[in-house]
């Protein structure tokens, strides 16, 4: 799924469900060692999701830890991004001579629950989504997990927590979206693709060098 809003040069890796085979690094241990069992479920499957990846790019396994506010940290000379949600776990590696950012997400397909898109969403972001045709996929949703890509791909580059509220997007039908961060940072305008099916949407923005 995640590789159909992926750019080439990209490489990706997914798993529906959880992998009962995927372990984890020492190291990353200390993360998820008073997790609960789903979330260490997760946790694991999305690292060995992100290992396979990075082996497509002939990268060895090494452990991936978070560091600030969560943001995972990458082998030197590698941008990446990492998701997951109830069912689907995706990663996404990139060569940083070539990339200079990269965010992903996957959601469940279906509408955000009371209050949140007025917690998430402008004006604007509001307007744009009211043109969009009521058949479809979940476009609140979509607009949520555009805008969670928007802060992945932004956070490493600027290093400054984007709110919601930041960032302004436009989705289009054709399986596109434009963002404008809406406060100082080295990047203020992106762009992303984004799909839906299997009952999931998921998105990209993706940073050229």
């Amino acid at each position: 799924m995640i590789h159909r809003v992926l750019p080439e040069g990209i490489s990706a890796a997914h798993h529906h469900g959880t992998d009962p085979h995927a372990t984890l690094f020492p190291e990353e241990e200390p993360f998820v060692a008073r997790a609960v069992a789903k979330r260490r479920a997760e946790y694991t499957t999305v690292r060995a999701c992100a290992r396979r990846a990075l082996a497509a790019l002939g990268r060895p396994p090494v452990p991936l830890l978070p560091g600030e506010r969560g943001a995972p940290g990458w082998p030197p000379g590698i941008v990446g991004s990492m998701t997951h949600c109830p069912g689907y776990s995706a990663a996404a590696v990139a060569p940083a001579d070539d990339w200079l950012g990269l965010g992903i997400d996957a959601e469940e397909n279906a509408p955000l629950p009371p209050g949140v898109l007025d917690l998430i969403a402008l004006p604007s972001d509001r307007e744009a989504l009211a043109a969009l045709p009521p058949e479809g996929p979940s476009w609140d949703r979509i607009l949520f997990s555009a805008k969670e890509s928007v802060y992945k791909a932004w956070f490493p580059l600027a290093r400054r927590f984007l709110d919601f509220t930041e960032a302004e997007l436009v989705l289009s039908t054709d399986g596109t979206f434009a963002a404008r961060v809406l406060v100082a940072g080295p990047v203020r305008e992106l762009s992303g693709r984004w799909a839906a099916g299997d009952g999931l949407v998921v998105t990209a923005v993706t940073v050229r060098e």
